[in-house]
């Protein structure tokens, strides 16, 4: 090589650089492959111990770390005794894996967290987009994180006030889980068009905001497999969320209490299982009033539940909880308590306003006199007055002297100061088809001389108008001479509209419910028709068989469950289960589409997966696209031979001598999924006095436990079936575990 070929010295520092940093990055890559499978393998460590899921599991691996104050790739490494030194913190987004991989846990960021379980839950769950919502001081909602969002919702919806009843507001304030379809999930929030599920972010049992999981409308339903991985979500992201801000110490506490000019308690939270169960008194203001007479020193660190116990009874305890655990303070609100020392008991009306600080509360309250200043007094009125839009006048006929207070000026839209107008004047003021009642009120007080009232619309010089109530009573002297009117105006304006729009809401309400209970009734009777209520004749065949439709506890919530047994040409008999996601006409037609279909369809000889396949394209091509679970098996009563496929259903179950058997399950996704869906085919053989069961899951599906549990329960309980196939199946139904609203079809067949 001659001297111009060789490298310059710059360019070789370069070329070493450059081989430097690829080093580095890959003991990087390796550092973190490294710390990913230490938190995957505690994960699964404390899964097995523990008895939960592996996404549970995470979610109790990053809370340990956070209580521990150590990243959780080093508690990771504790619990699976490996050395601090050969794993390293994760620094880029997680490996892809199942719906919420266990090392997600070790994740320090949460932005970092919401990307990778959107791009690994999209598809398994049909989430198209998540938020992570803060809850800030004061009951305003912040846009912690998100991912598949538009930047212009995120920026549209990075704040939410607290008057602002979204959905994430309605379960941070304390509200209920929400699910797609629930009542409040579809109210305005993030994500507009998408169906929701909305669950809290809980802290030491404080909510300290939510999770909101949006899925493509409409969206098939979840799980409880698939709801238990986002409550574990949910978990993540309130680990990943951050810590509450310390407590004030108690020597600042004491002098917060000593500089409010409402003397006030400090509470800690008393937790068990993790709720409030009660409140113990951390300090009390050197100035506060005890309604017992008791100092202040004598409640420290006493429970509030003993201090004050038919106060807290009363009501008190309810109230401080909810504030403890939506964060939201409790403007000054009056309470009728009672405070009870021994046989002494002292009611009294309290004004008490609560608010939380930090992980604690402060209370403050004032012991209401019976009887207020008069400018007190009358400064309620005129509040009052003024809420109710109500305004009262008094006028002296005889020396035409008028007293309005001042909400009539605003009521006729006169400037102060304009001269009032006269009870008798009134006519010219009222719609010209108001007229007639308007007189009437003046002849009947003036002249009558009795009471009276008329509803009216007042014209205001802006040519708006004003439904307005107005009463007026006469005041006579001794000889029954009339001496003064007084009376009262009432703006029925917002009441009036309020009424139209109930009154038009009644209407399309009372349209809206005989559609959906005709809707419903005809969907209930389709059902009946097309399921019949015994199976066909199968003497021919040597085998016996019994069936059962349990329809679901609302009348108006008739689902798409159906069952078949059907005796083919080549001697064969073919047995279905199947349920049709949804309620309603819609699963019902989708049911008798597929169950012809699959009638149709088997005369042809085909095998159970071909069978499937085909149903799945009908599924396809059905209106609004029915998705469905099915089970299909041929029979051969000959010797018991059978063959049998599934489309995302459960498993039969094979009843004989030695127990029960759950078949193996082959591979194969629900109907309607996927264009190109493959399923496969098992074999099997029933000995002779064998009984092979099929089901639907409201027989089995508890919100508390794997399905699995509850079939082996069920089996168990029931025993063996024995040569009554119809008290079985009437045992299996009376015995069943499911807390589910859902329909239920049973088929029970026995060799002979």
């Amino acid at each position: 090589m001659t001297g111009a070929d060789e490298p310059s010295d710059g360019t070789a520092r370069a070329l070493a650089a450059t081989v430097r940093r690829l080093q580095r990055d890959a003991e990087r890559m390796r550092a973190e492959a490294r710390a990913r499978s230490t938190v995957d393998l505690a994960t699964g460590i404390l899964a097995e111990r523990l008895g939960v899921v592996p996404a549970e599991a995470a979610a109790r691996l990053g809370r340990l770390a956070r209580d521990a104050g150590v990243p959780v790739v080093a508690l990771a490494a504790d619990l699976v005794a490996l050395p601090d030194d050969t794993v390293q913190p994760l620094a880029g987004a997680p490996c892809s894996g199942t719906a919420v991989t266990p090392a997600l846990a070790a994740l320090p960021d949460l932005q970092q967290a919401v990307d990778a379980v959107l791009e690994q839950t999209g598809e398994v769950l049909g989430v198209r987009s998540v938020a992570v919502w803060q809850r800030l001081p004061g009951g305003a909602l912040a846009l912690a994180a998100h991912a598949g969002l538009s930047a212009d919702d995120a920026a549209a919806w990075s704040r939410v006030p607290p008057g602002v009843p979204t959905p994430a507001q309605r379960v941070v304030a304390g509200g209920a889980d929400l699910w797609p379809g629930d009542p409040g999930a579809e109210a305005p929030s993030i994500g507009a068009g998408a169906d929701r599920a909305v669950l809290p972010l809980l802290d030491g049992g404080r909510r300290r905001g939510a999770l909101e999981v949006l899925q493509a409308a409409p969206a098939a339903p979840l799980g409880p497999s698939q709801r238990r991985q986002l409550y574990a979500l949910a978990d993540l992201c309130a680990t990943l969320l951050g810590t509450p801000p310390a407590p004030a110490a108690p020597e600042a506490a004491a002098d917060l209490l000593d500089g409010l000019l409402t003397p006030a308690l400090l509470l800690e939270p008393v937790l068990r299982d993790g709720q409030v169960v009660d409140f113990t008194v951390v300090r009390a203001a050197a100035r506060f009033e005890d309604p017992l007479g008791r100092p202040p020193e004598a409640l420290e660190g006493g429970s509030l539940l003993e201090s004050y116990p038919a106060a807290v009874g009363g009501g008190l305890l309810e109230q401080l909880v909810r504030v403890h655990r939506t964060g939201s303070p409790l403007p000054a609100e009056r309470m009728r308590l009672v405070f009870r020392e021994g046989e002494r008991a002292l009611p009294a009306t309290v004004l008490l306003a609560a608010a939380p600080l930090g992980d604690r509360l402060l209370l403050g309250w004032r012991l209401e006199t019976d009887r207020a200043d008069e400018a007190e007094q009358t400064a309620l009125l005129g509040h009052a007055q003024r809420l109710a839009r109500v305004a009262g006048f008094e006028e002296f006929p005889q020396s035409h002297r008028i007293l309005w207070s001042a909400g009539l000026y605003e009521l006729f839209g006169l400037p102060p100061g304009t001269p009032p107008v006269p009870l008798a004047g009134l006519v010219a003021h009222a719609h010209q088809d108001d007229v007639p009642a308007v007189r009437r009120l003046v002849s009947t007080v003036r002249h009558g001389h009795r009471a009276s009232s008329a509803v009216f619309r007042l014209a205001r010089p802006d040519g708006t108008l004003r439904h307005t109530r107005v009463i007026a009573e006469p005041v006579l002297d001794s000889a029954g001479r009339l001496t003064a009117i007084r009376g009262a105006y009432h703006d029925v304006s917002a009441q009036h509209w309020t009424e139209v729009a109930l009154g038009a809401t009644r209407a399309r309400l009372a349209d809206s419910e005989q559609e959906s209970a005709e809707r419903a009734q005809l969907a209930l009777r389709l059902q009946q028709a097309i399921l019949p209520a015994a199976p066909p004749p199968l003497g021919v065949t040597g085998l016996h068989a019994a069936v059962r439709y349990r329809p679901a506890a609302q009348r108006d919530r008739v689902g798409g469950d159906w069952y078949d047994v059907l005796p083919l040409p080549d001697k064969r008999v073919l047995l279905a289960v199947g349920d049709v996601a949804g309620h309603g006409v819609e699963a019902a037609t989708g049911m008798v589409a597929l169950r012809h279909a699959l009638r149709g369809l088997a005369v042809t000889g085909a095998g159970p997966a071909r069978l499937l396949e085909w149903a799945n394209t009908v599924a396809l091509r059905e209106p609004g696209q029915v998705t469905a679970t099915a089970v299909c098996v041929l029979l051969d009563p000959v010797g018991g031979a059978l063959r049998w496929a599934r489309a995302g259903h459960l498993p039969p179950i094979r009843l004989g001598p030695d127990g029960a058997e759950v078949l193996a399950l082959p591979h194969g996704i629900l109907l309607g999924a996927l264009d190109d869906a493959q399923y496969e085919e098992r074999t099997a053989r029933l000995a002779p006095e064998d009984v092979l069961l099929l089901y639907t899951d409201g027989l089995v599906e508890r919100r508390d436990r794997p399905v699995e549990e509850s079939v082996d329960q069920l089996i168990r309980d029931a025993g063996a079936p024995g040569p009554d196939l119809e008290g079985y199946l009437d045992r299996l139904l009376e015995l069943s575990p499911a807390d589910t609203d859902d329909d239920t079809c049973l088929i029970a067949v026995q060799t002979g």
